[in-house]
């Protein structure tokens, strides 16, 4: 089970699964029965490194990863962020050497199961394999916008239209609201991700903040003209494949906090 982890924590899973598919109820006790084992890490911390032969899958059940690569002379490319509800090596049941490295953001606990595990349970719940195929084809859709952000966005599009994705990634798991985020990325993180400078960056966020879309920094953004964050880069969250009324209904009054995200009881 989940040793040491609150019951919101316990549902990481299930609540992300349900905001991009439908699960029964018996479903939903099937993941929480799931056999895990639970790991704290600290900031800027490896999970899983590239190379590795990899024989379970990581659930985040707080704080935050991203993917990336690194090039023999240390530059390094960002494919993802991941929030709390994420498997970001779900792939590795099916293709276990890891070609890329997942690290934390910030103190990060991270729940692991066995990939035996999850060949069982989706062999016994035809819905769950369905949930899981259904995540990883959001995964792709997400690799083919950032794609096209890189190719065609000018650095102000790139940096807007990752704003608006991870506002609503993070409100569909409960740990945002329209008012703003917390997001513990650094202006290096952005820039590794979008392609661009930490100097560009930093001029694209004041940009966004003189225009009223936003306020403060990463770790506490107040958005302040959704629409005219969204029409600043043309975002269409269709990609995301998020159910409205079930993002709506997880939303909570108050700006969530980097502390929420991560405590462990």
């Amino acid at each position: 089970m989940f040793p040491n982890s609150t019951a919101s924590e316990r549902h990481r899973l299930v609540q992300k699964l349900a905001s991009i598919a439908d699960l029964s109820e018996e479903e939903q006790r099937a993941l929480l029965s799931l056999p895990m084992r639970v790991r704290s890490y600290e900031a800027r911390t490896d999970i899983v490194r590239d190379g590795e032969h990899s024989h379970e899958c990581c659930l985040l059940l707080t704080g935050f990863v991203h993917r990336s690569k690194l090039l023999k002379d240390g530059r390094r490319q960002i494919h993802s962020f991941h929030t709390p509800g994420d498997m970001p090596d779900l792939q590795g049941l099916h293709l276990p050497v890891m070609d890329h490295s997942v690290c934390t953001l910030m103190q990060t606990t991270a729940a692991f199961v066995e990939h035996a595990a999850l060949r069982q349970i989706t062999r016994e719940h035809p819905g769950i394999a369905e949930a899981f195929w259904r995540d990883t084809l959001v995964d792709a859709a997400i690799f083919r916008e950032w794609m096209t952000g890189l190719g065609q966005r000018d650095a102000r599009e790139r940096v807007a239209h990752l704003l608006c994705e991870i506002s609503l990634r993070l409100r569909g798991v409960g740990l945002a609201t329209e008012a703003g985020f917390s997001f513990p990325a650094t202006q290096a993180d952005i820039g590794d991700a979008l392609g661009l400078s930490t100097v560009h960056v930093n001029r694209v966020l004041q940009d966004l903040r003189r225009g009223g879309l936003v306020r403060g920094n990463l770790t506490a953004l107040t958005i302040l003209d959704w629409p005219g964050l969204q029409a600043a880069c043309d975002f269409d969250p269709a990609y995301l494949q998020q159910r409205p009324k079930e993002a709506k209904g997880r939303e909570t009054s108050g700006h969530a906090s980097l502390g929420s995200a991560q405590a462990v009881h």
